[in-house]
């Protein structure tokens, strides 16, 4: 019979082992959605950075000029 107590305490062990790995992996899964979005974000904005500041450019030089 404690055999059986054994086996019951590793099921349940492996159990709750694989719901906290789904859990885990859902988790990575939304964090990786997050950090692409960051990512495209950053590069949109250092895209209107870059264009502004060659706008700037040109109007100095315009300036300069006239």
């Amino acid at each position: 019979m404690p055999y059986v107590w054994s086996l019951v305490l590793l099921g349940a062990g492996l159990v709750l082992l694989v719901v906290l790995l789904v859990r885990l992996l859902r988790e990575v899964k939304r964090f990786q959605s997050v950090q692409r979005q960051v990512a495209h974000d950053l590069a949109d904005r250092s895209g209107l950075v870059k264009a502004r500041a060659a706008g700037l450019g040109v109007a100095l030089a315009e300036r300069r000029r006239g």
